[in-house]
């Protein structure tokens, strides 16, 4: 039974937005009848759908409810990490891409399968499964969080709600039925954010200039630091290198993002899109940032009965105990929040289903396989891949502290040594598996000690582990040359 709080016209506005979501997704992916179709559809989605499907991608429930946390508990300095994407986008587009339209590739791994063979393949591949596991089972927690709140139901069924729906046309319709419920889950989720920042202003007396003028009073509309620490991810220097080798990594080594790219009419859109997307996140994440300033304004004039813990609890709060109270605002929120999660999620099922079939399956079982009977094993594992992720979410988001903390630290932590194998390849034309195999190992070793002994940034991780790979895998080739 719902929840009182969520109203007839509140339900009616969710189950239209989850609708068209899905009737998009259907309809987007009706002709994925063949394997290649499932994975990378036919080649030929436009310019502007690739940018939108990035970055609807890379935005999850995460950005949707935690990032405004960051400016409720603090200022806007975590717009550095941003600043940090646009830069490494520049450099995706320039060292990476290029690989990827080079043969015929279905995943990313397939390239470092090629240049240093099927065990490399089969480790970098694996690092992706572990981590979109993880990670966006995180996200898929977060999502539940105000569900849960709002009707009443147990976590479990939360997330198996949100799981469910995305499976549906996910399952049916492959990577084009995803990058097209990308595209419009991008404008429901932007349109979310917008009423919810204008909801919050109107409930703070002066509106929007009244909660600058207070931000500006307290000191939280800085958003430059140069302190000189590499121990805050609050800090220029972080925020700039480590975003930037960060979007390297997740961008330009992560079968979720490469996968889009592949999607696109040629490699010049690809890149296009790509280098594009990083103004739009930018901007994205302003948009959240400052719907955390107005909700730490609102509960400064209206304060909750029970204290807000900590800052990504804040939206979810303000959709339970503020937007109740305003006929269809909840379901507006909600179907924001579904469509948030539902484009991470249908394009992480996919890749994983991608990657664990191609990269591991496939080469398994040989020319045995038919393109029908790929297709079907594709199917079956995004539907594993539904319950892994749901598993994750539910295990691990009871455990962890920060969710947008625990998610990028999870992402730099496997995705840089993934990079640091690719920037192997490209900048050492005559190493080997064997070398390549020694130097991800090394690479993997240096991260845990630095995540164990040091107080390093977690964004740093991505950069430690790249560069750690790269240095040993090197070094290790000229020892083997000599």
């Amino acid at each position: 039974m719902a929840h009182a709080s969520v109203t007839v016209l509140d339900v009616a506005i969710l189950v239209a937005t989850l609708a068209v979501a899905v009737v998009v997704g259907l309809a987007a992916g009706r002709r994925a009848r063949s394997a290649r179709a499932y994975v990378v559809g036919e080649r030929d989605v436009p310019l502007w759908a690739v940018l939108l499907s990035i970055v609807a991608t890379e935005t999850s429930a995460v950005t949707f409810l935690s990032v405004p946390g960051k400016s409720f508990d603090g200022d806007l300095r975590f717009l550095q990490i941003p600043l940090g994407y646009v830069v490494g986008r520049f450099a995706v587009a320039w060292l990476l891409l290029p690989r990827y339209f080079e043969g015929d590739a279905l995943t990313a791994y397939e390239v470092l399968g090629r240049r240093f063979g099927p065990g490399v393949k089969r480790l970098t591949s694996l690092l992706f499964l572990v981590t979109r596991s993880l990670a966006d089972g995180l996200r898929l927690y977060l999502t539940a969080l105000p569900l849960q709140a709002l009707t009443g139901i147990s976590i479990v069924n939360a997330v198996a709600v949100m799981a469910l729906v995305t499976l549906a046309y996910t399952w049916f319709g492959g990577v084009k039925a995803a990058v097209w419920t990308d595209v419009v889950q991008f404008f429901l989720y932007v349109a979310g954010g917008i009423v919810a920042l204008a909801v919050a202003c109107r409930g703070v007396d002066g509106g929007l200039t009244a909660v600058l003028a207070r931000a500006a009073q307290s000191g939280k509309l800085r958003w430059l630091d140069f302190t000189p620490t590499l121990r805050s991810g609050d800090v220029f220097w972080v925020g700039l290198a480590g975003g930037a080798s960060l979007t390297l990594a997740t961008h330009g080594a992560d079968q979720l993002m490469v996968q889009r790219y592949l999607c696109a009419r040629s490699q010049r859109q690809a890149a296009l899109a790509l280098v594009a997307s990083g103004a739009v996140v930018l901007l994205q994440f302003g948009l959240f940032l400052l719907l955390g300033l107005a909700l730490w304004a609102f509960f400064g004039d209206h304060p909750p009965a029970i204290a807000i813990a900590r800052g990504d609890q804040a939206f979810s709060r303000f959709i339970v105990e503020r937007l109740t109270a305003i006929p269809g605002a909840v379901g507006v929120i909600l179907g924001a929040l579904f469509a948030v999660s539902m484009s991470t999620l249908s394009s992480s099922l996919n890749a994983s289903a991608a990657a664990l079939v191609n990269d591991f399956a496939r080469p398994a079982i040989g020319a045995r396989w038919d393109d029908a009977t790929t297709l079907r094993a594709t199917r079956a594992a995004t539907v594993l891949f539904a319950c892994v992720q749901g598993a994750c979410g539910v295990v691990g988001g009871a455990c962890a502290r920060s969710v947008v903390d625990a998610v990028l630290q999870i992402a730099s932590f496997t995705t840089g040594v993934t990079l640091g194998l690719f920037l192997l390849a490209r900048l050492a034309p005559r190493a080997t598996g064997r070398t390549a195999l020694l130097a991800a190992g090394a690479g993997l070793a240096i991260l845990v000690a630095v995540w164990q002994f040091t107080p390093l940034a977690g964004l740093w991780y991505s950069c430690v582990g790249a560069g750690s790979t790269l240095l040993v895998g090197a070094a290790a080739d000229r020892c083997t040359r000599r």
